[in-house]
């Protein structure tokens, strides 16, 4: 499955990016991306540790892929420790940021949450004053989302603080014009659960 995966992942490179996966410019990024990684203390985070366990591919555009893996798993296993902080179970995390209008409950309830684990999650999140009757953010719920969010934004600074703000900074401008291929492909949906710069 491994293989397989990391098959897909060329793959899908290759066919983003053509010739640039073997740019001097993508290498330089790859390396930038993996001592970010390396850098990453995953104690505590099983999904972290489970990706940064792996051996390291060899060709840059997938050691880039295993380092933004270990990266992203890193920062989401802290966003679940800041969500059980904030006293927020599965189905009320899901409920209480579709409250702020980060996306709409469909692309929520789309995670498999029939509607009955909905409505329970969404009158418990009221009944602390979180939603308001008609399912959407009371200023309260909004403020600790925010919180949570900001939680989070602590809980994964580690690696970034380790790489430095010249060598993040580099890796951002190395990694621009690769970001704008994607967005442009139309890999992405157009509405995820992300619910980016919205809170």
């Amino acid at each position: 499955m491994l293989a397989a995966r990391e098959r897909a992942v060329d793959r899908a490179y290759r066919t983003l990016f053509g010739d640039r996966v073997d740019s001097p410019g993508l290498a330089e990024a790859a390396a930038l991306a993996r001592r970010a990684a390396e850098a990453a203390d995953t104690a505590g985070r099983p999904l972290a540790a489970a990706n940064a366990a792996l051996p390291w591919p060899d060709a840059p555009h997938l050691q880039l892929w295993h380092a933004a893996t270990t990266l992203r798993e890193h920062r989401g296993d802290g966003h679940l420790a800041a969500l059980l902080v904030a006293g927020l179970g599965p189905a009320e995390a899901r409920v209480s940021f579709a409250a702020t209008g980060a996306a709409s409950v469909e692309r929520f309830a789309s995670r498999g949450w029939s509607p009955g684990e909905w409505t329970a999650a969404r009158d418990r999140l009221t009944a602390r004053g979180l939603t308001h009757e008609d399912g959407t953010a009371t200023e309260a719920g909004r403020a600790l989302r925010r919180q949570v969010e900001h939680h989070t934004d602590r809980l994964a600074a580690a690696p970034w603080d380790a790489l430095g703000p010249e060598a993040t900074a580099r890796l951002t401008e190395l990694l621009g014009d690769y970001w704008v291929t994607v967005i442009g492909s139309g890999l992405l949906p157009s509405e995820t659960a992300l619910g980016i710069g919205k809170i």
